[in-house]
């Protein structure tokens, strides 16, 4: 079991370089227009938007929009955060800490 779990997590990390090293080299040597690159900075975030909205909204497979969400409460807490102090790391532990919170102290 242990040797299944070490080679999967090999073969991931070469699938994951092997995709991101062709796309670098491919990039280096083919010119992007300016509206096609204007276009990809929006890439990460939409990505980031699709993970992070149906957790918030759907923690149970249901759509949730109320107190008893304890994602959503520390989403939007963490959204605040991020948004007046732009420090990645700060909001991370401020969302976990609400999550935790929230359980573990108020029980949601």
């Amino acid at each position: 079991m242990e040797a299944e779990i070490i080679g999967l997590i090999i073969g991931i990390a070469a699938l994951t370089f092997f995709t991101r090293f062709a796309f670098t080299m491919l990039f280096r040597r083919f010119k992007i227009s300016e509206r096609w690159n204007m276009f990809m900075v929006y890439v990460p975030i939409a990505v980031f938007t699709t993970i992070i909205v149906p957790a918030l909204l759907l923690p149970n497979g249901e759509l949730d929009i109320s107190f008893q969400n304890e994602y959503l409460i520390a989403g939007i807490i963490a959204l605040l955060v991020a948004y007046k102090t732009k420090n990645v790391v700060g909001t991370v532990i401020i969302g976990i800490s609400l999550i935790l919170f929230l359980r573990l102290v108020l029980g949601l």
